[in-house]
């Protein structure tokens, strides 16, 4: 049967739908030994050659789920053409190849999922299952309870106003945010917007997940449990 390019990408597991479609632009796709650089095309996985940088797809690994506690300075991507330190670099024991679910800024830090298994990645990142998550925010400003009301009814941003998010505020300089969108540097940006600069951000919660017992640069795979718990979700 045959799917869109990146569709079929991601189901390999490789990477989100849009991650696949970036990759494709860039000239890192081939199909029968011809690089395919646009987008929309359909193939069959069955009859068709499809490699990406080069490594023929599969379809038939070991599905593994990973939580991360990711360090601030290492990139939420699988690779990146400058040499820089990626989230993979953290889990390079792991001997299938995992792609991270979503991003964290560079400078922010805490709790990313990794895994192979495309459906389940791109239902999570996509925006009708309203995924939430959490993030420790430490801030300096004042945060009033008019920038509360602001932040938690939507902030108007050069890509649209925000959908509603929850604030718990902690103490004079840290509060925790909720959401369920996933824009570019989403957080930092809307505590901008109310005058606020953003010290440091760390994700402590992801759906049902949180980062208890796994250490700053450190992993476990997730339980059965927890893959369940994720799956009821979408």
């Amino acid at each position: 049967m045959e799917e869109r390019l990146q569709k079929i990408i991601s189901r390999a597991g490789l990477m989100s739908r849009r991650e696949a479609e970036k990759f494709i632009l860039a000239g890192k796709v081939s199909v029968d030994g011809k690089i395919i650089s646009e987008l929309g095309l359909k193939f069959d996985a069955q009859k068709n050659k499809i490699c990406v940088d080069g490594k023929p797809l599969t379809f038939n690994a070991e599905k593994i789920y990973l939580l991360l506690n990711k360090p601030r300075g290492y990139l939420s991507t699988a690779k990146d053409d400058r040499g820089r330190r990626t989230v993979l670099d953290l889990v390079a024991e792991i001997p299938e190849r995992v792609y991270p679910v979503g991003r964290l800024d560079f400078d922010s830090e805490g709790l990313i999922l990794l895994t192979n298994d495309g459906d389940l990645m791109n239902k999570l990142l996509h925006p009708k299952f309203k995924i939430e998550k959490t993030y420790r925010v430490k801030f300096s400003g004042e945060l009033s309870a008019e920038k509360i009301i602001q932040l938690e009814s939507g902030i108007e941003l050069s890509d649209g106003i925000t959908a509603p998010a929850k604030i718990f505020l902690l103490n004079n300089s840290t509060a925790e945010i909720t959401i369920h969108e996933g824009r570019n540097r989403q957080v930092r940006r809307m505590f901008s917007t109310v005058g606020l600069e953003v010290k440091n951000l760390r994700r402590i919660k992801f759906a049902n997940l949180t980062l208890e017992g796994v250490e700053c640069g450190k992993f476990r795979k997730l339980t059965t449990q927890e893959i369940a718990a994720l799956k009821n979700k979408i």
